[in-house]
């Protein structure tokens, strides 16, 4: 079972509560994720309806019980509830982290902070910026407490989009290459065994349409290359099918006929000229191809999906927005069709 998950995709199509949904339905029975935002944009705090995080690790939820149950009735069953915990990494608070690790800087380390020197060097060296926020992640995953037992059950990062994620996963591979020995070296390589182990896996959200679906079929091709574990795919924001199989070829052919039937059958006249259910009969028609249309182009996607060969996994679209319940909602049915 995967201890990283890594959630990736295109913008715009929910990563950051596909993410957040995800570690609340890692959580459960006592288990215990921490979610991981890398971007700076706080997305994980509006998600939770939350104070911005600071650079710390911080309980900003319980996870939903057994089946669905609250965490009061996992509680009163003699299970305990899970707990979700947040961070939002800071590449320069990272750094001065890991200063201090390898090098010992304490004070000197907050000097080069006040002299800018830190902002200068995340800001000069991208691939440093990843390495720093990589390492953060890969770390919580390794820690263990006093008796040996991992810290956290599950770690989940929302991660960048498509078209930087294998860049941003294997750049610890090219820091490993540039710095043959000392503690740099180290470091990358056993962060690039974590990101490359069985442990992890790399999550695609998507949504039936063109160019999310394409992609996300080019960035898991990019993640095999590079070496990179795939997990899943999630379709995001799917909606329920309106009309039926016969139902859409007569949508799709306009059948004017059937639609006058349908509406002197719902009390609202023969389709005489000038007429309420003549005025209906265009605008419905419209409405109807139109649909048609989408319901066909979103079957097409869904079969390039499932040639990719990964587990799929459908989200409905909460026609009122994600907030805090919905956000629960989408964890259950993450869990309703589980494991991920």
């Amino acid at each position: 079972m995967s201890r990283l998950h890594v959630v990736s995709g295109k913008g715009g199509t929910g990563k950051t509560t596909v993410a957040a949904a995800l570690a609340l339905a890692l959580a459960t029975e006592g288990r215990r994720t921490l979610l991981v935002e890398v971007e700076g944009r706080q997305g994980i705090a509006q998600v939770f309806e939350t104070e911005a995080l600071p650079y710390e690790e911080r309980k900003i939820a319980v996870a939903p019980g057994p089946d669905g149950a609250s965490a009061g009735d996992a509680a009163r069953g003699g299970r305990r509830p899970g707990e979700v915990h947040a961070l939002a990494i800071d590449a320069e608070r990272a750094l001065l982290d890991y200063l201090q690790m390898f090098y010992k800087l304490g004070s000197a380390g907050r000097a080069l902070k006040k002299l800018g020197a830190i902002d200068f060097a995340t800001t000069i060296a991208p691939g440093l910026r990843d390495v720093l926020l990589t390492g953060k992640a890969c770390e919580a995953v390794r820690r263990k407490d006093k008796q040996g037992r991992y810290v956290y059950d599950a770690v989940v990062m929302d991660a960048p989009p498509t078209g930087r994620i294998t860049r941003f996963l294997n750049v610890n591979d090219e820091v490993a290459g540039l710095a043959k020995m000392g503690p740099i070296h180290n470091q990358a390589q056993a962060v690039m065994r974590v990101l490359k182990s069985p442990e992890t896996a790399v999550h695609m959200v998507t949504l039936l349409e063109e160019m999310p679906v394409q992609e996300t079929a080019d960035g898991i091709a990019e993640l095999r290359a590079a070496g990179l574990p795939v997990g899943g795919v999630v379709i995001n924001m799917t909606r329920p099918a309106v009309l039926g199989t016969g139902d859409l070829d007569i949508a799709a052919r306009g059948a004017r006929a059937g639609v006058a039937k349908a509406l002197s059958q719902a009390g609202l006249g023969g389709a005489r000229r000038g007429g309420l259910a003549e005025r209906l009969i265009d605008p419905l028609l419209e409405q109807a191809r139109e649909h048609a249309e989408r319901v066909d182009l979103e079957r097409a996607e869904h079969a390039e999906l499932t040639a990719l060969g990964l587990p799929t996994y459908e989200l409905e679209l909460l026609p009122e927005g994600v907030d805090l319940a919905g956000l629960y909602r989408l964890a259950r049915e993450l869990r309703r069709q589980g494991p991920i």
